[in-house]
């Protein structure tokens, strides 16, 4: 064999392996008392797969900057500590070990490695439970990549187990003092199967509160409110249990008490085997369930390498639509059983629940009778509006239905606002569950089209006028039409519909282009209609506007109440537009301050 076919080891830095961990596997150095409790508790399964009756404690200690953890697990001979101690990523989980194997929490080969980022030395004392004539050894790591191992006196450690001793490297005391090791491992491992405690102070908490039994169902709500409160500081709404065995998971679901926005995704927490993986599972739920917090334990799903979010594959896709299915049930128990506290959660969460319903026909059709929408006839369902109407109108954006809804319930038109999160796609769908019923999107033509024509004579009075409004208007892209209509306190309506204002939004861009792109602006020009001002006959302002002889007077009148009419419809203003307000405002106050011709004088100054 030639030298360079010579087969070499890899070398490790050790201290470049916990730079490593510290800054880009794990989010915190609080992570290595979660290492240490994974390790005692996994030790202490291998145990019980073969003394089934064996102790099941472990034990943590915390003073002036050392920590001890004792746990009675498994223990290590003397091989066992070269073999697995120090070889990085070897497991002891898989030697002679694999009818435990589904019981265990993490890896011993590399999460050990983690009390490096909080201490500059580990000693672990050790007495294997499989091996009774072994004696205890000592096994000591620093974080230059050193270890000494050695055979101690049995008095050393009497009882099969291991103890792991660390001493808080200079600048990290605090993550060794008492206080932060009991809130640390109350976090971690408050679910844990086993008795754990840090000195006299319990840390587990057996069963969770939502598995134990409760004197009524009053009692339960309380006792789960309690633990909302304690764990994600707020009082829910409701609690949703998450009992779903065949995906592995329990746990229950915290309704918040407020709304949130459907992008803000939640906080849930989830224990692998009892040991909490992560508080930040945001992958946990569907995307529309953004109105609950969830706190589950599992024994199905895979974590990351860093075990502190869960791996993204078809396991959890499957348990995110478990999950999902069952705070669907939950709406529809609600819809079914308690229509007060579906009322409640409605006023909070509608768009969750319309976010679930433009993707779950039945979902939408369980709750037509309860989703709130904002109609021309006030905060209504949908189910109720098209008992109203058998044409169910609706607008694409808020300012679409600002410019019509007045007008539009005047005329005994039906519109809802479909320009908020959904309400467009669900008033779509409307079709689909509920046969027979009608939708149709409101533009300019239809608004028009339900307003009374004027006569031509009335129509014919006020030419002058309307012709002195269109030749202000039109480089506007702006009609003038007259109708009748109500309200006569409304004098003026600007209709405008998304192809026109597409149309005005693709000129003004041309005007500004440069020769090639002005070039390719103008031949997508479409022969879109144009915003209209539809002046109302009915209104006594119009009428004695209309009547004025000066036509420049005229004009600018026209042009406040097209203002007017824009602000009524709280349309975003364009430079013309802005300029047309101040114009037409100045231009009334000039004449306002016009002073009149010099009348003549009375009988009495003669």
């Amino acid at each position: 064999m030639t030298d360079d076919q010579i087969p070499h080891t890899f070398q490790v830095d050790l201290r470049g392996l916990v730079d490593l961990l510290s800054h880009h596997l794990y989010s915190s150095p609080k992570v290595y008392l979660r290492e240490l409790l994974q390790n005692a508790v996994d030790a202490i399964t291998a145990r019980r797969a073969e003394e089934p009756g064996a102790p099941a404690t472990v034990r943590l200690y915390a003073d002036g900057g050392r920590l001890r953890v004792e746990d009675s697990g498994i223990g290590l001979t003397e091989a066992d500590v070269h073999d697995l101690l120090a070889t990085i990523g070897r497991s002891s989980k898989r030697d002679g070990l694999e009818s435990a194997r589904s019981g265990f929490l993490g890896r011993f080969g590399i999460g050990l490695l983690a009390c490096f980022v909080v201490a500059g030395e580990i000693r672990v004392v050790s007495r294997s439970a499989r091996t009774p004539g072994a004696r205890p050894v000592e096994w000591t790591a620093r974080d230059d990549g050193s270890y000494t191992v050695r055979t101690l006196a049995d008095d050393a450690r009497p009882e099969p187990g291991t103890t792991v001793y660390l001493a808080a490297r200079r600048g990290s005391e605090d993550w060794l003092t008492e206080e932060r090791v009991l809130a640390l491992a109350r976090d971690f491992g408050s679910l844990l199967p086993y008795d754990v405690r840090v000195g006299d102070t319990p840390v587990t908490d057996r069963p969770p509160v939502w598995e134990r039994p409760h004197p009524s169902p009053a009692a339960r709500r309380v006792a789960l409110a309690r633990h909302c409160h304690e764990l994600f500081g707020f009082s829910p709404l409701d609690a949703i249990d998450l009992d779903v065995p065949v995906a592995g998971v329990r746990g229950v679901a915290y309704v918040l008490p407020q709304a949130v926005s459907p992008g803000r995704r939640g906080g849930h927490r989830v224990h692998l085997k009892g040991m909490l993986l992560t508080d930040r599972a945001d992958e946990l739920l569907p995307e529309w369930a953004f109105f609950v917090r969830c706190v589950v334990d599992t024994d199905s799903l895979r974590p990351t390498a860093s075990r502190e979010s869960l791996y993204d594959d078809d396991r959890l896709a499957a348990v995110r639509e478990a999950l999902g299915e069952r705070i669907r049930d939950w709406l529809a128990e609600l819809a079914a059983g308690d229509q007060e506290r579906l009322r409640q959660f409605l006023s909070v969460h509608h768009v969750g629940v319309k976010s679930l319903a433009r993707h779950d026909a039945d979902m939408l059709r369980t709750m037509l009778p309860w989703l709130p929408f904002e109609t021309s006839d006030g905060q209504l369902s949908l189910e109720e509006f098209a008992q109203r109407h058998r044409t169910v109108h609706f607008t694409r954006t808020v300012e679409e239905f600002r410019q019509v809804a007045p007008i539009a319930a005047a005329q005994g038109v039906g519109v809802v606002n479909g320009g908020y999160t959904f309400d467009g796609e669900l008033v779509e769908m409307l079709p689909r569950v509920r046969p027979g019923t009608t939708v149709a999107e409101l533009d300019a033509e239809t608004v028009t089209a339900h307003l009374d024509h004027v006569e031509p004579a009335d129509e014919l009075a006020l030419a002058d006028f309307l012709a002195a409004a269109r030749a202000r208007l039109d480089a506007l892209d702006c009609d003038v039409v007259l109708r009748s209509f109500l309200p006569v306190t409304v004098p003026a309506l600007h209709l405008d519909d998304r192809a026109a204002r597409h149309e005005r939004a693709r000129a003004e861009e041309e005007s500004k282009a440069d020769d090639l792109w002005s070039s390719i602006l103008g031949s997508l020009r479409d022969e879109a209609p144009r915003a209209r001002l539809v002046l109302n006959h009915l209104s006594p302002l119009v009428r004695r506007v209309g009547a004025l002889a000066d036509r420049d007077l005229a004009g600018t009148a026209a042009e406040a109440l097209y203002g007017q009419a824009l602000l009524m419809a709280q349309r975003p203003l364009r430079p013309a537009d802005s300029a047309l307000l101040n114009r037409a405002f100045l231009g009334l106050l000039e004449w306002a301050a016009h002073p009149a011709a010099p009348s003549e004088p009375s009988e009495g100054d003669r």
